[in-house]
């Protein structure tokens, strides 16, 4: 028998009714929905002065009574309401609720994994949104991990001048009282409460301002922030390719008639482990938008910037010019890998046209010397000249036969960037081009609705390595992010560095920069991290010295059936595994303490199996063995790693 969904009216009057109905129910008091499993349910506090939203756990409250309110130019909805009906509705994957008023509707949503609410409107006409309430209650003592955004000192009491950031940061771990309430938090964010994991964001941000974090009160609450719409924007930033916001609106976003607006969501988990596993972002979005996905394919990425076009040994002057890109495509080429990207310095500086390329550089010549050796081009674009004219630089560079782009310094997540966004993941779409994103928002479902939108950065990922200090411990960042951004969705954190130190080591280099931790905790991110586009990005010299290795990776899959968190821990370690078509990869990444892991494999199924684990002395070297089948006992390093690879 199916089970039933539960709607939960308060002052202990409970009752239960068929999924396969649609009938609207007059309710006083409130409503909850519990998820398939009854393991997760969300409330919904019909208080007639304001709304109120918790959560629990298997009967344990996880979010205490929180506000939800939104306020319009039609007035404030989630306060002062006449009545409330409710539909709900079950599938397999989740249990919900609509709960209607007047103008305005608010669903809720409860699957195995967390929980959701949103807003809807059912407006007719031009409105705008003044404000969004959606708190997250919790107690001051509770944990939280939390990434701050860019931070000046003179913002004190002003969060105007941190809405422009790179949501690249590394994670504070604080009690939610001691969150410095000058600064804004991007989202993802964890907090630890009753024993349990709660990972907080959002999902379907689409024609909309994203979601920051404050406490500004110092308690136990995280009050929601965000950037009102632009209203002067210029051109400015980093070689005039950003839009440096001079003044804005009164209002956080402009609407027109009805929509759903984005979803507020907790997934909850019992443990590190499970975190890295949730997949709830994915399940809150919209279906793909794309009819024929068939010509979306993601691959290794051969990549100049972070090696500085280092290439040794060649008789021709190293640059940005075609003999240089000849020679990556030829480098792509022996080792299969899919993609070589044009980054910054391919198009006339300055200019903000990527009409005007510079005279050392023929595109179509290297997009047709690309192709008959199976490698794609991908130019790099800066956000402020790609967005002057989408659709004739994407329909211009789709006819030469590149195959997508790179877009940096969008730094914001207004709504206006947020149309960007969408419009580019659209348009490119119309003429099958891939876009990666950086300088980014952290995912919210955009890859699900247009799955050509294959990688995000919004990451503090290796690029940082060319220039951060001694004292930054890149390594236990390393080993954060799979459980709290990794789980938003795509990361493009641009592994794949050949020259390895150990963090005592470690010096900063800009034009051959290294890593923090060792060569096998290079090659686990390859496993561990979700990228569709991923890249190597070394240079071509350094990965021909060895062969065997640059051949393992460039073989890797960057897209996966199956992913299996089998242990780990937020900032200490994690073991992950993998599956494709026809191998299974574990692959362990780890901190500043080392460990030994214990792998059980089944060596008859598999016609191979190999590893790469860490050298115990030098970080840029490595093991390899081929073994059969039993126990396995692999020993990770402070800043190791390992792969294991089983064939079918």
């Amino acid at each position: 028998m199916r089970r039933l969904l539960t709607i939960c009216v308060m002052m202990l009057l409970c009752f239960s009714v068929e999924a396969q109905t649609a009938t609207a129910i007059c309710v006083d008091k409130g409503v909850c929905v519990t998820s398939p499993s009854e393991n997760n349910s969300i409330l919904l506090d019909l208080d007639k002065r304001e709304l109120k939203w918790s959560a629990s756990h298997c009967g344990v409250e996880v979010v205490a009574p929180s506000r939800l309110s939104m306020t319009t130019s039609r007035g404030t909805w989630g306060v002062g309401y006449d009545k409330a009906r409710v539909k709900y509705r079950q599938t397999d994957e989740y249990n919900s609720a609509v709960v209607k008023f007047d103008g305005y509707a608010l669903e809720l949503r409860a699957y195995d994994e967390g929980v959701a609410y949103r807003f809807i409107s059912n407006c007719r006409g031009e409105y705008e949104v003044v404000d969004e309430v959606a708190e997250f209650a919790f107690v001051g003592d509770d944990m939280a991990w939390v990434p701050y955004t860019n931070y000046r000192p003179d913002a004190t009491t002003d969060y105007a001048t941190q809405y422009e950031t790179s949501f690249e940061n590394i994670y504070d771990y604080t009690t939610i009282k001691d969150i410095d309430w000058r600064r804004l938090i991007f989202a993802p964010v964890v907090v630890e409460r009753n024993g349990l994991k709660l990972w907080i964001s959002e999902a379907n941000l689409e024609d909309y301002p994203g979601m920051f974090f404050s406490n500004r009160d110092g308690d136990g609450v995280l009050d929601t922030e965000f950037a009102p719409r632009p209203k002067d924007v210029e051109q400015g930033g980093h070689n005039m390719l950003q839009g440096m916001v001079k003044s804005r609106h009164a209002y956080i976003a402009k609407c027109d008639g009805g929509r759903a607006f984005p979803w507020r969501m907790v997934a909850i988990g019992e443990d590190d482990r499970s975190l890295a596993e949730q997949n709830l972002v994915w399940r809150l979005a919209d279906d793909s938008r794309i009819k024929d996905t068939s010509w979306i394919e993601g691959g290794k990425v051969a990549w100049e910037w972070w090696n500085d076009w280092g290439l040794e040994g060649v008789d021709f002057e190293v640059g940005i010019n075609n003999e240089t890109y000849k020679y990556y495509i030829d480098f792509a080429s022996r080792y299969g890998i899919e993609y070589v990207i044009l980054d910054e310095g391919w198009s006339v500086n300055l200019e903000a046209d990527l009409m005007q390329v510079v005279p050392e550089i023929d595109i179509k010549e290297l997009v047709d010397y690309a192709k008959v050796r199976n490698v794609g081009i991908i130019l790099w674009a800066g956000y402020w000249a790609l967005n002057r004219d989408i659709e004739g630089i994407c329909k211009h560079y789709a006819e030469m036969g590149v195959k997508g782009f790179k877009v940096d310094f969008l730094d914001r997540d207004d709504q206006e960037m947020v149309e960007f966004v969408y419009d580019l993941a659209e348009i490119a779409s119309k003429y099958k081009l891939l876009v990666d994103y950086h300088g980014v928002y952290k995912p919210t479902g955009l890859n699900r609705t247009y799955p050509n939108a294959i990688n995000f950065e919004g990451v503090h990922g290796l690029e940082t390595m060319k220039w951060l200090g001694v004292e930054h411990d890149q390594i236990t960042y390393d080993v954060t992010i799979p459980f709290i951004r990794g789980t938003a969705g795509p990361m493009d954190y641009t592994q794949g560095a050949m020259r390895n130190a150990h963090i005592g080591d470690y010096r900063p280099d800009y034009s051959r920069p290294m890593s923090q931790g060792t060569r096998c905790h290079q090659l686990a991110m390859y496993v561990v991290y979700d990228a569709p586009l991923t890249m190597l990005c070394d240079s071509p010299t350094n990965y021909e010295r060895e062969p065997d290795y640059t051949r393992f990776v460039a073989q890797m899959p960057t897209t996966w059936s199956t992913k299996e968190c089998l242990e780990g821990a937020i900032g200490e370690y994690i073991v992950m595994r993998r599956e494709c078509d026809d191998a299974i990869y574990i692959a362990g990444l780890n901190g500043n303490t080392a460990r030994e892991v214990v792998l059980t494999l089944e060596g008859e199924k598999y016609s191979q199996i190999e590893i790469y684990f860490d050298d115990e002395s030098v970080a840029s070297k490595y093991q390899y063995s081929t073994i059969a089948d039993g126990e396995l006992r692999v020993w990770m390093s402070a800043g190791g790693g390992f792969v294991v690879k089983m064939k079918r």
